[in-house]
């Protein structure tokens, strides 16, 4: 039996204004450069009873992709790197979840990179459960997990005269997600544990 409260399970849709995806490279060897996406889809189907039967699903649209540098995004929307016309989509979706410890999980999933699809595991830290001043059901999820952009076809670099080269083939994705509970069912009558946290 799971220590989370019973009315937490069910459907669970990311808020796209208190959620980012995104990813820190290493330019030139030396400094990090990071990047997120805008157009972000995450949905979490919860069995706070038996966790390992949860699952996630989340969409990104690779072509919203910022660095907040145009040129940049420009290259990186590319065949060179993305090829958003031929793979408009990222997307990963779980195949098994493992709960390690109170709060925090090992996800198991597929993740499709320009059509590549690699099997990998990302930890994920549950953050808690609140309900907002709008009334609005929230559960915190973060994590970070490191990948290697060849794996999924990303291969463009550039030698550098010192040695190494412009951009890391070493990745770190970057998670932060607020996800929102569904209406209806147990989950909008959270009563008093609404605002507790893992093991509250």
């Amino acid at each position: 039996m799971s220590d989370y409260d019973p009315s937490w399970s069910g459907e669970w849709t990311a808020d796209p204004a208190h959620t980012t995806i995104g990813f820190i490279a290493r330019h030139a060897m030396v400094t990090r450069v990071g990047g997120a996406f805008d157009d972000v889809e995450v949905h979490i189907q919860v069995d706070a009873e038996q966790p390992d039967r949860s699952s996630v699903r989340v969409r990104v649209g690779a072509a919203s992709v910022n660095t907040r540098n145009q040129q940049r995004d420009d290259h990186l929307r590319s065949a060179d790197f993305f090829d958003v016309e031929r793979y408009p989509d990222i997307t990963f979706v779980s195949t098994s979840i493992e709960e390690i410890d109170q709060g925090g999980f090992v996800i198991t999933g597929d993740l499709t990179i320009r059509g590549i699809t690699k099997q990998i595991t990302v930890p994920v830290d549950f953050t808690g459960v609140a309900k907002d001043p709008f009334g609005e059901i929230r559960a915190g999820f973060e994590g970070r997990r490191r990948v290697n952009r060849r794996d999924f076809g990303l291969e463009w670099n550039v030698p550098l005269d010192a040695g190494g080269v412009l951009v890391s083939e070493k990745i770190e994705l970057t998670y932060e997600v607020s996800a929102i509970k569904a209406p209806g069912g147990a989950g909008q009558d959270a009563g008093s544990r609404t605002d507790s946290t893992p093991g509250a």
